[in-house]
């Protein structure tokens, strides 16, 4: 039997994405409570970071001691992959060692055959392509503060980076409107555009894709291997700051939320982010829930 990868949010179904959002929301309670809840004793999880991380790392070497199990951090420097052993044999001795397995990385080929030739579940920590378990987070915390996203609009205002496009793939998989705002020559994957059909819009105009919407969403300007785009990022970027002009445009009962890190006056206004619609610490700490839940899922309810 193959095992069940999470590389975007399209390899669950609609109904797994929700039951695992679902569950969740549970863990987070059972951890407010003080209970034990230690599901994964005798598990063993391997992280592989490309890319340094503050939340992701902590948050499922924590979540994998919480539900009893143990996390292994492995950097470049830890590992063969950074001596040129390819992808594959590093998969094939690394899944007979471990029962799941996190990578962080740049290029999302990478975890494609990473996970062609893992003998147990492989979760995407992120890629140039998609931050899928960030999205679990999300939509927990939109959800816990304004009930179901169906049928809701979000306003994406930013890059069309790998945040932007699980967003859309967020959209086609639990059915509610988003709407891209970015300057032109920064347009996320037109084939996922394409595939979130008449769910997904772009605009050019980001008080556009604002106004009336239920939730504002943004990311840096310039992502982690950007670094030598800023400035040229930073001018293209002008007039996508969301700050309070920009979400006074959104419905009364909106919210805002940022994957972090955040770049204070930059994507957004210190008034927003640290503001009374701000959402953002919730999303933050529920990505240690939402990836107990992606684990729990990956590891028990296939058995």
């Amino acid at each position: 039997m193959h095992p069940r990868h999470f590389l975007t949010l399209l390899d669950f179904t609609p109904d797994e994405l929700r039951r695992v959002i679902h569950r969740a929301s549970e863990l987070k309670h059972i951890r407010d409570q003080g209970q034990l809840h230690e599901p994964l004793r005798g598990k063993v999880l391997g992280m592989v970071f490309e890319k340094s991380s503050t939340r992701t790392r902590v948050a499922f070497e924590a979540g994998m001691n919480q539900l009893g199990g143990s996390a292994i951090f492995l950097s470049p420097r830890d590992t063969q992959l950074g001596r040129g052993e390819p992808v594959e044999d590093t998969a094939r001795v690394l899944s007979r060692m471990v029962d799941i397995i996190m990578i962080r990385t740049y290029g999302h080929e990478v975890l494609e055959r990473f996970a062609e030739y893992s003998r147990v579940p492989v979760i995407n920590g992120l890629s140039d392509r998609f931050h899928p378990c960030q999205l679990l987070a999300d939509i927990q915390a939109y959800e816990a503060h304004r009930g179901s996203i169906q049928g809701r609009t979000v306003a994406w205002v930013g890059d069309g980076n790998n945040m932007c496009h699980s967003w859309i793939n967020a959209a086609r998989q639990l059915d509610f409107q988003l709407r891209i705002a970015v300057p032109e020559g920064y347009d996320p994957d037109p084939d996922l555009i394409h595939a979130g059909g008449d769910r997904v819009s772009v605009h050019r105009d980001p008080r556009e894709a604002v106004e009336g919407v239920h939730l504002v969403t943004t990311d840096v300007w310039a992502s982690m291997g950007q670094e030598e785009e800023a400035k040229a990022r930073m001018k293209a970027f002008s007039g996508f700051c969301v700050d309070d002009a920009l979400m006074g445009l959104a419905a009364k009962d909106a919210v805002f939320m940022h994957c972090l890190p955040a770049h204070r006056g930059e994507e957004v206004s210190a008034s927003v982010i640290d503001g009374p619609q701000s959402v953002v610490w919730d999303e933050a700490e529920n990505r240690l829930h939402a990836h107990k839940a992606l684990m729990e899922f990956l590891l028990l309810a296939q058995e």
